[in-house]
C-alpha cells in the first residue's frame, strides 16, 4: 500500500512476512501466494507492500540468480504485491523451535552478517519497483550487549565501513539506491536511540557510516526502553542518521507487575521460541530494571521487583491491545506515527508492520488458522492506514 505525505512524498506501507516460516525460494513464492494475495483482498486494496525476510540461503540464491529473481517478482506481481523493503535481521531458522539469542547471530563482527546483509540489498535492488525512490534493508543492532566491548565496536564499525562501500557500489551498478539500518533492540549493543546516535553519529551530525547506513525504529523497542517519541526521532537525526524504515509494533504493557492477577496474565506471554526482554520503567538501558527473557523478570534466580510498570519486548498486534488486566502500548505508537508524520515532510518513507509473534501470543489470542492470521494482518495495517490517515496522508494506491 503507498500512502501520500501532503508534502508530496510516497510513504510505503508494508507488512513483514518473517511471521511465516520460510527458509527457500520456493516458500517464499507460496508465503506471497497464499498470504500476500488474502491480505491484499481483505484490505480491499489494489497493491500491498509485504516486508520480505529473506533467509540467509534465500538470499544468496536470488542475489546469485537473475531467473529466480524474476520468478519471485512474477509471483509479486501475479499477487498484486511490492516489495521496497526486507528484513535481514534473523540470519535463518527463525521458526525454529528455540531462538531466544540465537536472532542476533552472526552479528556485526563477523564476515557472514556482511555477506548476508549485501546479497539481501543485491536482491531489493533487481526486486523493487522501477519507480520506487530506494529500498530499506533492517539488521542487527552490532550484536548483544553481553561480551561487547571496544574490540567488537571496532570490528562491526569496520564491517559497517565495507557495507556502506557496498551499497556505493551497488547503486553504481543497479542505478538504485538501497539504505540499510540497524534495529536498536533492548539487550544490544545498540539498545536504544541514543545508543545509535553515540555509535554510528558522528561529529557536527555527520554519520560515521555514510548517507546509506542509518537506523529502522522499531516502536515496541522504543516502548519498551521507555523512550520519549519526539526525543528519540530527534536524537538520530541529530546525530546525521537517516530513518531507512519505522517498523509499527506495540508491546505488552503491565502496569502493576507486582499484583498476582498481571502476573499470572504475563506467564502466559512467557515462551520458548522467542526472546522477550523487560524493562521496570523507567530504567534505561542493561540497568537493575532490566532482564533479558521474561520468565527471567517474573520466576529466574534474581526476579524484577514489580513496583514500578513493566514493558514487554513482545510484539502484539497494533490493533488490538491484550486482554486485561495487561496493556498495550499503542497510544506510543500513535505518538511515534505523529512525530514521524505530523510536520511538513515525513522523517520516513517507509512504515513496515511487523508482528511475528501471532503464533505464540496466549492461545485465547492467536488467530484462527490462515483465515484467521490473514484477517489480523489486514487489521493491523488497516489501522496504521487509519492513523496516518488522521495526520493528513492519503491512500495513493
Amino acid at each position: 500500500m503507498r500512502m501520500r505525505h501532503p508534502d508530496g512524498t510516497t510513504v510505503h506501507i508494508a507488512y513483514c512476512t518473517n511471521v511465516h516460516p520460510a527458509e527457500d525460494v520456493d516458500g517464499l513464492i507460496a508465503q506471497i501466494r497464499r498470504y500476500g494475495s488474502g491480505v491484499r483482498r481483505a484490505l480491499d486494496t489494489g497493491r500491498l507492500g509485504l516486508g520480505l525476510w529473506l533467509p540467509a540461503p534465500a538470499a544468496r540464491e536470488l542475489a546469485a540468480s537473475a531467473a529466480e529473481i524474476k520468478r519471485l517478482r512474477a509471483a509479486l506481481d501475479a499477487a498484486g504485491c511490492e516489495v521496497v523493503t526486507l528484513n535481514a535481521f534473523p540470519y535463518a531458522r527463525f521458526h525454529a523451535p528455540r531462538v531466544k539469542h540465537d536472532v542476533f547471530t552472526p552479528d556485526w563482527t563477523a564476515p557472514e552478517r556482511l555477506e548476508y546483509t549485501l546479497d539481501c540489498a543485491r536482491v531489493l535492488a533487481r526486486l523493487m519497483p522501477d519507480d520506487a525512490v530506494r529500498g530499506s534493508v533492517s539488521t542487527v543492532p552490532l550484536g548483544r550487549r553481553e561480551g561487547w566491548g571496544p574490540e567488537s565496536t571496532a570490528r562491526a564499525l569496520a564491517n559497517l565501513d565495507r557495507l556502506a562501500g557496498g551499497l556505493d557500489g551497488l547503486a553504481a551498478e543497479e542505478g538504485r539506491t538501497v539504505r540499510v539500518g540497524l534495529e536498536p533492540e533492548p539487550g544490544c549493543a545498540v539498545e536504544t536511540a541514543e545508543d545509535a546516535a553515540a555509535h554510528l553519529g558522528g561529529r557536527s551530525g555527520a554519520s560515521r557510516v555514510g548517507p546509506r547506513v542509518g537506523v529502522c525504529l522499531d516502536t515496541c523497542h522504543l516502548a519498551v526502553g521507555f523512550e520519549e517519541p519526539g526525543e528519540a526521532l530527534e536524537r538520530v537525526r541529530g546525530a546525521g542518521l537517516p530513518i531507512v524504515k519505522l517498523q509499527a509494533s506495540a508491546a505488552v504493557e503491565a502496569p502493576r507487575p507486582g499484583d498476582p492477577g498481571q502476573r499470572a496474565a504475563l506467564r502466559a506471554f512467557a515462551e520458548d521460541r522467542f526472546l522477550h526482554q523487560v524493562r521496570e520503567g523507567p530504567a534505561k538501558g542493561g540497568g537493575p530494571g532490566a532482564r533479558d527473557d521474561l520468565p527471567d523478570a517474573l520466576d529466574g534466580t534474581d526476579p524484577l521487583p514489580g513496583a514500578a510498570p513493566w514493558r514487554v519486548h513482545f510484539h502484539v498486534p497494533v490493533h488490538r491491545p491484550p486482554a486485561a488486566p495487561l496493556l498495550g502500548t499503542g497510544d506510543h505508537l500513535s505518538a511515534v506515527l505523529l512525530h514521524a508524520f505530523g510536520g511538513a515532510a515525513p522523517l520516513t518513507d517507509h512504515v513496515e508492520v511487523e508482528t511475528y509473534t501471532w503464533s505464540v501470543l496466549p492461545e485465547r489470542e492467536r488467530p484462527a488458522g490462515d483465515d484467521g492470521l490473514i484477517a489480523g494482518i489486514a487489521a493491523e495495517i488497516a489501522w496504521t492506514r487509519d492513523r496516518l490517515t488522521a495526520l493528513g496522508l492519503e491512500v495513493a494506491s
